[in-house]
């Protein structure tokens, strides 16, 4: 069956972080394919506009890089994205990093990492977007979606000594029912989904000595 004649997504605008490769690649596939236009953001910029570039040949996808683990570089994503639209229609908070180290030895520098990446930029992207959020739901026939990716480690734990990726991916989880709660009177519908494990290159070392 095809995609179209489930959802019908045409016109409709969507920004996707760490959309580039893994899990926010294939969204912005899906996205692009049921005629979104679709922005993706990364930290690697040339691997960002080469995925979009690529993704351009089924649909619209645009390229706007940027590190949103740090003020400056969200403020320049929104910025962007505000070049090219008023309104949004999806949110994909996919973006995420993690960090391993023995217990003992786990570093702060590598906890403020996936904290900043991980739940933090989430929050304040999704703060800073919510104008556009809100104009989309606004006098339309649909809702506004943030759609935020969490982790099945998030709600139960494994042996890998990820100890920031396992607490802010639980935060997110959490952190979702609020926002949800916050929004859904503007129209905007705030979700998670907690994905188990599948191959990328972010959890390859996990994936080769677990």
């Amino acid at each position: 069956m095809n995609m179209s004649t489930l959802f019908n997504l045409d016109g409709r605008s969507a920004l996707i972080t760490g959309g580039s490769r893994g899990i926010g690649r294939m969204i912005a596939e899906g996205f692009v394919q049921l005629g979104v236009r679709v922005y993706i953001t990364a930290r690697k910029a040339e691997e960002c506009d080469a995925a979009a570039a690529e993704m351009s040949e089924k649909g619209t996808c645009t390229s706007i890089p940027g590190d949103i683990s740090t003020p400056e570089g969200l403020d320049a994503v929104v910025s962007r994205l505000r070049e090219h639209e008023s309104s949004l229609d999806i949110l994909v908070n996919n973006a995420g990093a993690a960090w391993g180290a023995p217990f003992d030895e786990f570093p702060e520098h590598g906890w403020d990492k996936v904290m900043d990446l991980n739940l933090k930029a989430l929050f304040f992207l999704t703060q800073k977007l919510t104008p556009e959020l809100r104009a989309a739901a606004a006098g339309e026939d649909h809702l506004a979606k943030v759609i935020n990716i969490a982790s099945i480690e998030g709600i139960r734990t494994n042996p890998n000594e990820t100890y920031s990726y396992h607490a802010s991916k639980a935060g997110v989880i959490h952190l979702t029912k609020r926002l949800a709660a916050q929004l859904a009177p503007d129209g905007v519908i705030v979700n998670a989904i907690a994905p188990g494990a599948f191959p990328s290159r972010m959890n390859k070392d996990a994936r080769d000595h677990g």
